[in-house]
């Protein structure tokens, strides 16, 4: 599933003009990553909960060559699905 086809099922299912459908999912795209930019956890009770994760700087290697490389601290996504979540799939 795609972003467009988010956007037809939810304009399927409250009943809403796809151009409205789309606002509504973009906003609640811009709110989580709103949420993470601020380094909040963003739960979506029955879905999941979205965290950013610090990666601390490390060594690595090149494995074409085998050259020691640094690799740069960075941030990462986190998401753990909610027990609704789990229970549909299962």
């Amino acid at each position: 599933m795609n972003k467009a086809d988010l956007v037809e099922s939810v304009a399927g299912a409250a009943d809403l003009s796809r151009a409205s459908a789309a606002r509504a999912v973009d906003a609640v795209i811009d709110a989580i990553v709103a949420g993470l930019k601020n380094n909040e956890v963003v739960t979506l009770s029955g879905f999941g909960t979205f965290t950013v994760k610090e990666r601390a700087a490390r060594t690595g290697r090149n494995p074409r060559t085998g050259d020691a490389i640094e690799i740069k601290a960075s941030r990462a996504l986190g998401f753990k699905p909610g027990k609704a979540l789990k229970d549909a799939l299962n």
